[in-house]
């Protein structure tokens, strides 16, 4: 029922135009450079939310005249059900999966020939194929009317959602159970996928990250190999993914289960950021205004613990927040870890530090998902040339920086669905310093 509501919904956006077909190239199995060792396969996730077809070297078409959906398989010999397992006729596709009709990818040109459409829209990668059967081919248009179609969730959505949520909210207290000096950044990945395959989600939404000391100030730190050390902060940033539907949540915490002062200090900043982001995240705003937001408060509390110097206008007029939280607040979550929809057509980015690498720029509307994640981070490359730099230098206490260069950083990541009535956090795991420091120390249940 779900995919099927997707389709209308795609639908609608071409009724004005009722000769054409919407094709859809669904994805293959990807190899290891030149070898046949096959990486585990997942959907292109657009044919996924059209489809729910979970199968590679599949397509699809959709008749804007008559409504009707085609699922296009491969025609597949004996020695594919050898190697691969078992051979599903048509009957079986249209069982499972619900088209209306099924073809082998040998007949399509004999069935758009057939139809004869004035058009086929289709996503640029899929349009090589029908282009050299001799049909014109619109590549502009589909892929702003599925991101259009996937930036509000359904229920049904959000169902999924709320799923892969639930398990990365377990796989997460796990690992902050686990975390201790001497323990190192692989086992820690290898226990948050071990929750999650447990419930039977065997693909992550994305790599995750495992970074403790000043690893944790590596926006996409890939390492895992370091051991976590007494004193040293871990910043775990990883999901889980149902359907397809994504979790992506941020959690820094202790090593040995206590803040220091200064930890302590710079990450009660972060909270009040994400705290007061989260409350603005209704109907109305924009992701920008929230990310300035965060920012003020970040510069602010920088201040109060006398790290930078001036005025809070003077600090964000010449971007000093930018050294400290060089990345966006947040953006669209679903079928995709960073989803469509931030940017609708005619949307440019904002050319200033710390806002322009903004994964949205869009008024929130009921029913998007989102993740708020600001951050506060000691990164060198950043720092280090800004301390000779008469224009920021002024605003530093360089001599203290100086020797925080392997502090790391700190990032809170929730996972939000705008509602009406305000917003609802998907997300559980322990947050206040409070409750992080009682969650590692306590006892096993």
């Amino acid at each position: 029922m779900m995919y099927s509501q997707h389709r209308k919904k795609l639908f609608d956006l071409f009724e004005e135009n009722k000769d054409c077909i919407l094709f859809f190239s669904g994805g293959t199995v990807a190899r290891r450079y030149d070898t046949d060792f096959e990486y585990p396969f997942r959907q292109e996730s657009n044919f996924l939310y059209l489809t729910g077809v979970d199968e590679p070297d599949m397509a699809a078409m959709m008749d804007c005249k008559t409504g009707e959906y085609t699922l296009i398989i491969p025609r597949r010999d004996t020695q594919y059900a050898v190697w691969m397992g078992y051979l599903y006729s048509p009957d079986e596709y249209q069982k499972k999966y619900g088209p209306d009709r099924v073809i082998y990818a040998d007949e399509l040109d004999k069935e758009l020939k057939l139809r004869k459409p004035e058009v086929i829209h289709s996503l640029p990668a899929a349009a090589g194929s029908i282009k050299e059967m001799g049909f014109h081919v619109e590549t502009g248009e589909l892929g702003g009317a599925m991101a259009y179609c996937r930036t509000i969730k359904s229920e049904d959505e959000i169902r999924c959602l709320k799923k892969a949520a639930s398990v990365a909210n377990q796989a997460h207290r796990d690992v902050m159970k686990a975390v201790s000096p001497d323990s190192y950044e692989y086992e820690l990945k290898a226990l948050f996928q071990y929750r999650t395959a447990r419930n039977g989600m065997m693909h992550l939404p994305y790599s995750g990250i495992f970074a403790s000391g000043p690893g944790s100030a590596i926006l996409h730190y890939v390492e895992y190999h370091r051991k976590l050390r007494d004193g040293e902060l871990f910043l775990l940033d990883a999901g889980a993914e149902y359907r397809g539907y994504a979790a992506d949540i941020t959690r820094t915490m202790p090593v040995n289960g206590k803040f220091n002062t200064l930890q302590a200090e710079l990450y009660d900043i972060v909270l009040e950021s994400q705290e007061k982001t989260i409350e603005m995240a209704r109907p109305g705003n924009k992701m920008e205004d929230l990310h300035l937001t965060a920012a003020r408060i970040i510069v602010s509390g920088l201040r109060d613990c006398g790290l930078v110097k001036g005025s809070i206008d003077e600090l964000m007029d010449k971007n000093v927040f930018a050294l400290f939280f060089p990345h966006g607040l947040g953006h669209f979550l679903g079928l995709d870890t960073h989803d469509v929809g931030g940017y609708p057509k005619g949307t440019k980015r904002i050319d200033r530090p710390g806002l322009r690498f903004l994964r949205a720029r869009r008024t929130f509307e009921p029913g998007m998902v989102i993740t708020i994640e600001p951050g506060l981070y000691i990164i060198p490359a950043l720092l280090e040339p800004s301390f000779s730099d008469p224009g920021l230098k002024v605003h530093l206490d360089v001599s203290r920086l100086s020797q925080m260069m392997e502090f790391g950083g700190i990032r809170i990541e929730d996972n939000i669905i705008i509602r009406e009535n305000g917003p609802e956090n998907l997300t559980d795991v322990p947050k206040t310093r409070s409750d992080i420091e009682q969650f590692m120390t306590s006892e096993p249940v």
